[in-house]
């Protein structure tokens, strides 16, 4: 029997996104685009984007080149329901639909990496992999995933897809330098990529290296102090495609990366005097998997580690323990189309995470398993209507069996409109130190000490959306309204001595149920002159039902936008506004707490190209024209800002 149209469209994209073909990009700021053939994230298998049963914003790799990104927070900032959040240190996070930074999960061609925040805290270094030059493209899922990727999914899905190795030799490189205007906050960065064959047809291989440094940014109230921390890092990453046979594919890769950050602190003594803390990341992933496209249905099989290791040490007093995590995991899943109008999906994980570190227990060591099974059906009702439906059942060594089922509908209901929307949950496993019982660190400078508590519940998330889009042609425009409900949330609580600075006690709980909800609009118009703007806007109604008050660092407003000029001669620019609207971030006063109003803010940045030759791009632009710099501003916010950078680079391809 045939498949249906849908499954059909879905099958001519994944072609035509194989041989090359690009689509003109659609409408989001900075490369956020509708129809760039086809994403795998939503169901792990591959989907037409305009059929995708989810929210999702794909961030394509021209969009990543028009202007100087260091990480995954830099790429993601204009996207519709993005938040950057501050994790401490001024380092930042990704929040996904006003969920917490440590509950989006981050994948490389859908392997996990290692969730540094679960084990050391401020950590951001997840964020930084994958060299630009080897991305294909950004697929941002907004709403739980535990029914496909379980904990950690809890608020959504960022998953870097790479390029892959063709038939004729292809590659990239860049490099730029950015000046700030106050002699803090420069930045540079160099990358390259190649891919090809090796031997054509059968073998392919693919090479991509970065390397990045980022000066310091001084405290304005305390010189002494460092808002923004120094940066150093080099990474690489090779892989290579074996296909035995025209239905048969191995892949090997192995990634490896090493950073250097340092900052200045202040001691938690009675007189606080300042002292230098360096932390030394070393994170190394390899991976080997076999795909299958078989008669009756396709296969996947893999295994791969992913390690993170990180040494402290400091000009005086006592540094952090080093810290080691190491995920091994064994995954696999079968898809086979039923009836010529289902496509059923069934697969497993087995999981081990370990973490070796001083703090956590007598021994310094910790482990625990995680096994799943998942299962999924793709069902096309009509041609222009699908459902998609499945559960994940999870095992976790602490708290047994734990179900996440989703349901997602889809309906084209001509060519140029359609709707979608679905329920799903999900849940959070707690962390190894939030559930040891001997876990016992110093925090916060020295000003309290935490404590890790074994009666800890899983987090969950019951998340209720519905969408429309319409994109006629020259114009486009969509809109989503969703809700989260969450309860058990694990935060840090005082039980002894609060407010007093090196006596204070404090442990993880549950103690939050939570309420986010909001509207997420957006569209996009191709003008005369060549030009195109860009514009999405996100609602956030975020309240903590427990002590009804509204969820802080998280803005109400914000809106991001985008007028892109892109003519047929050499030279092309746009220029990019991002609105901050007003949060509310807690903080400790005395023995009490209280909550700060910070004010909006505005980012402006203007980028341009020049083409100097066919494979040759000049690049050169002005990013926070208004000098914005949130590191020197008097408001606690819980991130940083380099202020105005002025910078300049080179792009080339083969």
């Amino acid at each position: 029997m045939d498949l249906p149209t849908s499954l059909r469209r879905t099958t001519v994209a994944a072609a035509l996104l194989v041989s090359g073909a690009t689509g003109k990009p659609g409408a989001e700021a900075q490369g956020v685009v509708q129809v760039p053939m086809v994403a795998v994230t939503a169901t792990g298998t591959d989907r037409s984007l305009e059929d995708v049963p989810a929210s999702m914003t794909v961030i394509t790799r021209e969009g990543l080149e028009r202007r100087p990104i260091q990480d995954l927070a830099d790429a993601l900032r204009d996207s519709p329901g993005i938040t950057i959040q501050g994790v401490g240190l001024g380092r930042q996070g990704v929040s996904i639909r006003g969920m917490p930074s440590d509950q989006t999960l981050y994948l490389i061609d859908g392997r996990r990496v290692n969730v540094a925040g679960s084990a050391i805290a401020h950590a951001d270094f997840e964020l930084n992999w994958v060299p630009k030059e080897a991305i294909e493209r950004i697929e941002v899922v907004r709403g739980p995933l535990s029914s496909l990727y379980g904990s950690d999914a809890l608020g959504g899905v960022v998953n870097v897809i790479t390029r892959a190795a063709t038939d004729r030799w292809i590659g990239a490189f860049s490099g730029y330098g950015a000046l700030a205007e106050r002699v803090d906050g420069s930045q540079t960065q160099i990358g390259a990529y190649a891919g090809g064959p090796l031997i054509p047809g059968v073998l392919g291989l693919t090479l991509s290296a970065q390397g990045q440094t980022r000066s310091e940014v001084p405290d304005a109230v305390d010189p002494r102090v460092t808002a923004l921390e120094n940066r150093s890092g080099v990474s690489g990453n090779l892989g290579l495609t074996w296909t035995p046979t025209a239905s048969q594919r191995i892949d090997f890769t192995y990634s490896r990366g090493h950073d250097n950050r340092w900052r200045n602190l202040l001691s938690s003594g009675t007189v606080a005097l300042p002292y230098q803390s360096k932390d030394e990341i070393e994170r190394e992933q390899v991976s080997i998997a076999h795909r299958g496209t078989w008669g009756w249905g396709d296969t996947l099989v893999r295994a791969y580690r992913s390690r993170l290791h990180r040494e402290n040490s400091v000009s005086t007093g006592t540094p952090t323990g080093p810290q080691t995590l190491t995920d091994d995991v064994f995954d696999g899943r079968v898809t086979i189309p039923v009836w010529g109008w289902h496509r059923f999906s069934l697969g497993g994980e087995l999981r081990e995470e370990r973490l070796e570190d001083p703090t956590i227990n007598t021994s310094g060591k910790d482990r625990v398993t995680h096994g799943a099974l998942f299962l999924q059906d793709e069902i096309s009702l009509t041609d222009r209507l699908s459902l998609t439906a499945g559960a994940r059942f999870d095992h976790h060594e602490a708290f047994g069996w734990h179900t996440s089922p989703r349901a997602y509908l889809v309906w084209r209901a001509t060519d140029e409109l359609t709707f979608r929307g679905g329920v799903g949950s999900g849940f959070r496993a707690p962390t190894l130190k939030q559930l040891s019982p001997g876990y016992n660190a110093v925090g916060g400078g020295g000003r309290f000490t935490i404590t890790g508590n074994p009666d800890l519940r899983p987090e969950t998330n019951t998340s209720y959306e519905a969408g429309v889009s319409y994109s006629p042609g020259l114009w486009e425009v969509r809109g989503t309204v969703f809700q989260n409900n969450l309860e058990d949330l694990v935060e840090t609580l005082c039980v002894r001595s609060c407010g007093v600075r090196g006596r204070e006690l404090r442990t993880y709980r549950n103690v939050d149920e939570a309420r986010i909800r909001g509207v997420e609009v957006g569209g996009g118009v191709r003008l005369p002159a060549d030009f195109r703007v860009d514009v999405n806007y996100t609602f956030l109604d975020a309240q903590d039902l427990t002590d009804d008050r509204e969820l802080t660092e998280r803005p109400r407003h914000a809106i991001n936008g985008v007028v892109r000029w892109e003519p047929e001669g050499p030279l092309s620019m746009q220029f990019r506004a991002n609105y901050v609207g007003r949060q509310t971030v807690v903080q400790t006063v005395g023995t009490g707490t209280v909550y700060t109003p910070l004010s909006p803010y505005t980012l402006l940045s203007l980028e341009a190209g020049y083409r100097l030759t066919e494979k040759v791009i000049l690049r050169a632009g002005v990013e926070n024209i208004g000098d914005v710099r949130l590191a020197n501003d008097r408001e606690p916010y819980t991130y940083a800002d380099a202020g105005r950078l002025y910078f300049i680079g080179l792009q080339a391809s083969f």
